[in-house]
């Protein structure tokens, strides 16, 4: 690896974590802390991020708190006041059942005097299941692992997920009826849909049953012929937007992938270096977008548009992976992985995707880096990139030529950061 390789893969890591300081939560929630009421302020929240924003929140609130939030396994940190469950997740467990069953207790039997603060973030639907009677938790988690599978974006995943718990879609708001609700909300959803984050506890849904179903029979997912059943009858239906239950909400975005985005783009102009951003909410086939961008990048090399070099593409949201093979998926490395055999090795061309949260797909790993010499140094290894991307495994790939970014828990989430850095022709 050549001085300029590594300086680039410097600043492509320094870029990520200017992305990650911008949207960690003891910066983001302290700006919009609600103020006392006249009765009990009971917080409550879940997701990655939820127990670093319960922490952020009782280090500032000018009074009197308690509740309970819960996280990823991992992603607790300390707090005195406010309980941390840590359960599983994609996949929820007897952990997540219970947090669940636990912070509907709280917010039962609450007066307009008091107020409820929720604190939301991505993999809040897992992290918080509380499925409807008829269905088990096993069978939940059936389902959620083939949608995991199935290519699915996560506004269909999280629209079956609405219509089979009873907290999503609105259903906690109506529990905290009639407190005050203030939701706090950290984005890993493109485009900010916010029934869609965490599966919209506090939202109102204009999807219905109906369209749960479709989705489900769109993706082959298997379900019992009960809840088909009572999908069918519309016995699930969520909260629609109107319903006088939400009239004590207020959502508020605090984190987005464009803040995380234009975070990167500042740095980069601090050391010179032109940015454009293409996008906070690019979905499709990971490998798909892979191939997109390696486009975009060779009509800058070589024509210098639309963009002249030295510059940056960055770019945010959610691709998906439709497992085929025998690897994990992982969108961002699988991204990588097809960007860089596109580009075979161009020269002047690296780039990191990573998820802010710290683990891509199903793995512990946040994501990882190319450079131009990252296909030859597999080939060096007697690897086969195409192989590795046929079989869904670019986390192995990247293992192997030592090109993963391994974080930990970043204890935030704004969905995935991809950064491409082309430099001046030789």
């Amino acid at each position: 690896m050549t001085s300029s390789t590594t300086a680039h893969t410097q600043l492509l890591h320094s870029l990520f974590e200017a992305a990650l300081d911008v949207v960690h939560p003891h910066r983001c929630v302290p700006r919009h802390m609600p103020c006392p009421a006249a009765g009990r302020t009971i917080v409550i929240g879940a997701g990655k991020a939820s127990a670093a924003m319960a922490q952020a929140f009782e280090q500032n609130f000018r009074g009197e708190v308690s509740g309970l939030v819960v996280t990823r396994y991992g992603y607790a940190v300390p707090c005195e006041k406010i309980d941390i469950i840590e359960a599983a997740h994609p996949v929820p467990d007897e952990n997540g059942l219970r947090a669940a069953k636990a912070i509907l207790q709280r917010v039962t039997g609450l007066t307009e005097q008091d107020q409820v603060v929720v604190l939301i973030s991505g993999g809040g639907s897992a992290l918080m299941p509380l499925p409807y009677d008829e269905i088990s938790l096993l069978e939940k988690q059936v389902i959620h692992s083939a949608l995991l599978k199935s290519g699915a974006n996560i506004i269909e995943m999280n629209t079956v997920r609405r219509h089979l718990s009873q907290l999503k879609g609105g259903g906690l708001a109506a529990a905290c009826y009639p407190a005050k609700v203030t939701t706090l909300i950290m984005s890993d959803v493109p485009g900010n849909a916010l029934s869609a984050i965490a599966s919209g506890p506090t939202v109102g849904d204009t999807t219905t049953c109906q369209d749960a179903l479709e989705i489900i029979d769109r993706y082959a997912i298997e379900i019992s012929n009960v809840v088909r059943e009572k999908l069918e009858k519309g016995a699930y239906e969520t909260l629609f937007p109107e319903d006088h239950r939400l009239a004590h909400c207020t959502n508020k975005l605090i984190a987005t992938p464009q803040m995380a985005l234009e975070a990167a783009a500042k740095r980069a102009q601090e050391l010179g270096i032109k940015s454009l951003i293409l996008g906070d909410s690019i979905e499709g086939e990971a490998k798909e977008a892979g191939k997109v961008m390696a486009g975009i990048a060779r009509q800058v090399r070589h024509f210098e548009q639309p963009i002249k070099p030295p510059c940056l593409l960055l770019s945010g949201g959610e691709t998906t992976v439709t497992v085929k093979g025998q690897g994990v998926g992982g969108p961002n490395v699988e991204f990588l992985l097809s960007l860089a055999i596109e580009l075979q090795g161009a020269h002047g061309i690296s780039a990191i995707a990573c998820d802010t949260d710290g683990v891509d797909g199903t793995a512990e790993i946040a994501g990882a880096m190319i450079t131009e010499y990252s296909l030859a140094d597999a080939v060096h290894k007697g690897m086969n990139a195409l192989q590795y991307l046929g079989d869904n495994d670019a986390h192995t790939f990247f293992e192997k030529i030592g090109q993963s970014v391994i974080t930990g828990p970043t204890l935030t989430n704004v969905n995935d950061f991809r950064a491409i850095f082309i430099d001046v022709a030789a």
